[in-house]
């Protein structure tokens, strides 16, 4: 019989301020096989308030369109109450800080296409925490 297992993993990351993509998927693969759970759920969590989990195909010129989206979207240089980075937090709004993907047979069950990217929306570089925690049957 298996049993039910949790296994959570805490790791740094340093950005160079906004708009960067911090590809994730090969960590979280690590984290997954690590972990030992066979079938379950992976959650991956950015405790930030200007930074967002997105999944998405990890190609340059995407990342480009995204950039030019979020700018369109929520322009840098608007006229806005918050200083220095109300943007950012405006971007962040749009974009959780997490997502959840399936375990199946020891590994983190991606589409063809998808990667886990981290996403810093701040004008600044930070440190950033990143949360794995990965649930389900040995």
């Amino acid at each position: 019989m298996t049993g039910f297992g949790v296994f959570n993993v805490t790791f740094e990351l340093t950005t160079k301020g906004e708009i960067e993509f911090i590809d994730l998927t090969d960590r979280i693969q690590v984290v997954v096989a690590e972990s030992g759970i066979r079938n379950g759920i992976v959650h991956i969590f950015a405790p930030h308030a200007t930074g967002a989990i997105i999944l998405t195909e990890n190609e340059k010129r995407l990342m480009t369109d995204i950039s030019s989206f979020l700018e369109t979207v929520t322009a840098r240089n608007s006229d806005y109450s918050h200083p220095s980075n109300a943007h950012s937090h405006l971007r962040s709004m749009f974009l959780p800080p997490d997502k959840t993907v399936p375990v199946i047979d020891g590994h983190a069950k991606l589409g063809t296409w998808q990667s886990v990217i981290f996403l810093e929306t701040d004008v600044y570089p930070r440190k950033r925490e990143i949360i794995v925690q990965v649930m389900g049957e040995r």
